[in-house]
């Protein structure tokens, strides 16, 4: 006789409770390591709001019965797990939801999930981590969605890694990290075949990122991906990059599309492809940058075979190989983008000094994109196309009633009155808030300057997230954050150093500063990219992560 499964349980952690206690509403844990310790597949932990040491987790949950970790409103993260130097640690645990959490000051990653599959990582604010904001490793069938990724101070706000296939990425705030925004890297030296494989990147926020180098969207050794619908602007290194350092492979057979990118002035070219990473095709992107040395595409020698480019809006400058061409050169050098339109910011958004993208009236991207593959819904969940045909870039152009971004203070998302501009011209903007709408995969963020006003008095604050809503909005609002503390935590297979690293001091500092900036111009590099400039790294060779056997770092 086959005994029947556990009834799943509903356990509750708040501050005040005790671990000695039965874990129920009424009677809650004080800690969440006690509920890891406790949960089988199928069973809920409601955290509710307050601050909490992290927890590692190496349960996992089942097919059709997750583990789930849902934080109310203002339950906060502010100190490492008990056994790595993470806030959230998922060591082999498949099958777990973590959704709502704040994560701050981790002394390295504010959310860690390893050798897993079937990982939810939704709807939460990680902010001011040593290293990473959240980072995967060979991790297949991935979700991260509907995050707040901000301010990491040694490297990246999303690192998936290590050859995981199929993660999707979609509708995260990625704004203020040292390094990538969103880097993607198959690892081939920490084995595997060291290629993430049907990677989806999709209707991501990805603002002032790249101080230190690397790319808005990064991917070293991707293959098949798709990567639509994302609004990038003021990064400082390269906006979207395909290329091969450390992949088993280069990045070949990516679609690239409806995306717009609007490069910092002292960032490098919109797009990136290097180390014979062929068979990539661009199509119905905005590609901008104020630079006369840089530009719309950086393509190298050797990337030709299978590339496809065209339907794009860009600034008319190039290179192939070591040629520097226009917009005509590049067109009869490649044979690419012969439909492809020029256009300034001024001229194609509705208010590009004020970080508004959303297309103005009789934009040349209007109705000019190509139908084929083109996203159904645009960054904000309008639907595509709105006139006679699809826009190019990530948001639509309407002229009556349509969608718009929720904003905080808007109360339940789902679409207000028409802006007067236009549709979307409530274009995102970090900091401010993500709004998330599950199934129709929409993102948005309150204006930039707003953000500038608040962000001047306070930092980026932790999301609102409805537990009892599946597959509906989750909402949110930036309260207070919390600078990074003293990087005192060990480990049993980590060391970490007692005082921040001088790239997390600067970013703590650019935080308080250069993040936060509403005006003014960087420094202006005329130059051509170095070999290291293309290929991305902050450093000349990108630091290892710490591997033990399979384990990522």
């Amino acid at each position: 006789m086959i005994a029947a499964p556990a009834a799943a349980e509903t356990y509750h952690v708040a501050p005040g409770g005790d671990d000695g206690a039965a874990g129920t509403e009424g009677a809650p844990w004080a800690t969440l390591q006690r509920a890891a310790d406790a949960v089988t597949p199928g069973d809920t932990v409601i955290v509710a709001a307050g601050e909490y040491a992290g927890f590692h987790l190496e349960t996992s949950g089942e097919d059709g019965a997750e583990i789930a970790f849902v934080a109310d409103a203002g339950a906060t993260i502010t100190s490492d797990n008990p056994t790595t130097p993470d806030g959230i640690n998922l060591e082999g645990a498949s099958f777990v939801r973590i959704e709502g959490f704040t994560v701050v000051g981790a002394s390295r990653a504010g959310i860690r999930a390893v050798l897993c599959e079937r990982v939810t990582l939704r709807g939460n604010l990680v902010d001011q981590n040593g290293r990473w904001g959240i980072l995967t490793g060979f991790c297949d069938d991935l979700l991260i969605e509907g995050n707040e990724c901000a301010r990491s101070g040694d490297e990246h706000g999303i690192y998936v890694s290590n050859s995981g296939d199929r993660p999707v990425i979609r509708g995260n705030v990625v704004w203020g990290n040292n390094a990538n925004g969103i880097h993607m890297n198959g690892d081939a030296s920490a084995g595997g075949d060291g290629v993430i494989s049907g990677a989806v990147v999709e209707a991501n926020v990805i603002v002032d990122n790249g101080v230190a180098g690397g790319s808005g969207i990064n991917g070293d050794g991707i293959t098949d991906a798709v990567i639509r619908n994302n609004l990038l602007y003021g990064n400082h290194a390269s906006g979207i990059s395909l290329y091969q350092i450390d992949g088993g492979a280069p990045s070949t057979g990516n679609l690239v599309i409806n995306n717009t990118i609007v490069q910092a002035a002292d960032a490098r070219w919109a797009i990136n492809i290097q180390d014979l990473s062929t068979d990539n095709t661009l199509r119905n992107n905005i590609l901008l940058h104020p630079d006369e040395g840089r530009g719309a595409i950086d393509l190298c020698a050797g990337c030709e075979s299978g590339f496809e480019s065209d339907h794009n809006v860009v600034v008319g400058r190039f290179t192939h190989g070591d040629a520097f061409l226009d917009l005509a050169g590049w067109q009869a050098d490649t044979g690419q983008d012969i439909a492809s339109l020029e256009a300034t910011p001024e001229a194609l958004f509705l208010d590009a000094a004020g970080d508004d993208y959303a297309l103005a009236e009789g934009a040349v991207a209007v109705d000019a994109g190509d139908p084929t593959d083109a996203p159904t819904t645009d960054v904000a969940g309008n639907a595509r196309p709105q006139g006679a045909g699809v826009d190019i870039g990530a948001l639509e152009r309407c002229d009556g009633a349509c969608l718009q971004p929720p904003r905080p203070g808007d109360g339940a998302p789902g679409g207000g009155a028409a802006d007067a501009g236009g549709c979307c011209s409530g274009a995102p903007a970090p900091g401010g808030g993500t709004w998330l709408l599950v199934l129709g995969v929409a993102a948005a963020l309150a204006p930039r300057r707003r953000w500038c006003r608040r962000r001047s008095r306070e930092p980026a604050g932790p999301l609102a997230v409805d537990r009892h809503a599946s597959a509906s909005w989750i909402s949110g609002r930036s309260p207070r954050g919390r600078p990074p503390g003293n990087m005192q935590l060990t480990s049993p297979h980590h060391t970490v150093p007692k005082q921040p690293s001088s790239h997390a001091v600067q970013a703590h500092e650019r935080s308080q500063r250069r993040f936060l900036r509403c005006s003014g111009e960087r420094p202006v590099h005329h130059r051509r990219s170095s070999t290291r400039d293309r290929h991305l790294h902050p450093h000349p060779r990108r630091p290892r992560l710490a591997h033990h056997g399979r384990r990522p770092g």
